[in-house]
């Protein structure tokens, strides 16, 4: 089976698909609109005949999970994705759905990341059920509603299903080139508070400024920065007046890093922080944790057979790896392989160029749909 000749004779319907997704604004912290999207789509599975489960959220947009139960064993491929976008509602006024029919690219707000992969999915197992095969597994299709806030209400959820699976493919889009992610950083959100004593700032020596302690204790954090970990500050906030000494004063860190040693090495180094400034007092907590993805030799040898794969459809499939998050790097905790940005390529993720690369979307669903159909598993 030509599936790159297959899904080419079926580009006209994917991109029609990838329109009515991204016409459907999904930001993660708008409810209602990734519901709106979420029930469009939940149509279009069920249309499919495919066993879908809705898991209502109260304050963010509902989890999904879809699941085709045929396969030649028992065993679950599972296929995390996610429908909610950076973008708010109205992002659609700037940055137009648009194609570019000279350059092979599509634009729109969350074309790439990543209502691209969702069209990925739907279609590789669309090709599946309409030509009436079986894949090596049952395919269970993850749609999480609020990854690009860190998955507040999915953790546990991905890591359930995660454990049920004996494979893990992350449809995050690839990147440049095609590269596979081998590679995530971890990342810990830390909120720093610093409590001093209120003063008239005609007599500061009887206050304690929350701000100059704030300020003395991030320039020491700074120091925690090398090459491969990173420290950003993020937000700050503090005092009310020019002529109110600070009583209270607080950050905002984003920190990331390559392994678990470069984490505790963060975790000892905030355990240690201690006031600069007599009378100040510090307190700090982690918002949002996510651990980092590390190649392990069963992710290894998925890829190997990947690989093998791919060049039977003439694709390459590099491997790299990216200083951004994804759903993989939890489920990767369970210790099952995984393989992360699978999906489409583009440019310009969470930017105002975003695009995908129209090409990509056919050879990534081709390369899918063999693996599911062909791989090991």
């Amino acid at each position: 089976m030509n599936w790159l000749e297959y899904y080419q004779e079926r580009q006209e319907e994917m991109v029609s698909f990838l329109r009515e997704l991204v016409l459907r604004e999904s930001p993660s912290h708008d409810k209602q609109a990734v519901d709106t999207c979420s029930d469009w789509l939940i149509s279009e599975l069920k249309k499919m005949g495919l066993e879908v489960t809705i898991y209502p959220q109260k304050e963010i947009g509902q989890i999904t999970s879809a699941l085709l139960p045929l396969g030649e064993t028992k065993a679950i491929t599972l296929l995390l994705t996610h429908i909610d976008t950076v973008w708010p509602v109205g992002q659609l006024k700037e940055m137009p759905w648009r194609v570019d029919k000279a350059q092979n690219r599509i634009y729109g707000p969350g074309v790439l990341d990543m209502k691209a992969g969702l069209t990925q999915a739907v279609f590789a197992l669309k090709g599946i059920i309409d030509l009436d095969l079986v894949p090596r597994n049952q395919i269970l299709l993850f749609i999480n509603s609020a990854e690009e806030i860190g998955s507040p209400a999915a953790d546990e959820l991905i890591l359930e299903h995660a454990r049920r699976s004996s494979i893990i493919l992350c449809l995050e889009p690839a990147l440049p080139g095609g590269g596979i992610k081998m590679r995530r950083k971890g990342r810990l959100v830390i909120e720093l508070k610093v409590s001093g004593q209120r003063a008239h700032a005609g007599t500061p020596s009887k206050g304690v400024n929350a701000i100059e302690e704030l300020a003395l204790q991030l320039n020491r954090l700074r120091r925690l920065r090398t090459k491969s970990l990173t420290l950003n500050i993020g937000k700050i906030e503090g005092g009310e007046k020019a002529n109110i000494v600070a009583a209270e004063a607080a950050a905002l860190l984003d920190i990331r890093f390559w392994n678990k040693e470069q984490k505790n090495k963060v975790l000892t180094y905030l355990k240690n922080l201690a006031p600069q400034l007599p009378g100040a007092k510090l307190n700090w907590r982690i918002v949002t944790e996510t651990p980092p993805l590390e190649p392990t030799e069963a992710s290894r040898k998925l890829l190997t057979k990947v690989r093998r794969i791919a060049s039977q459809l003439g694709l390459s499939l590099p491997a790299g790896r990216s200083g951004g998050g994804s759903d993989a790097s939890l489920a990767s905790q369970t210790g099952r392989p995984v393989l992360d940005g699978l999906g489409p390529e583009g440019e310009g993720i969470h930017a105002e160029n975003e695009n995908l690369w129209l090409p990509s979307l056919i050879q990534r669903t081709a390369l899918l749909t063999a693996t599911l159909l062909e791989g090991p598993l």
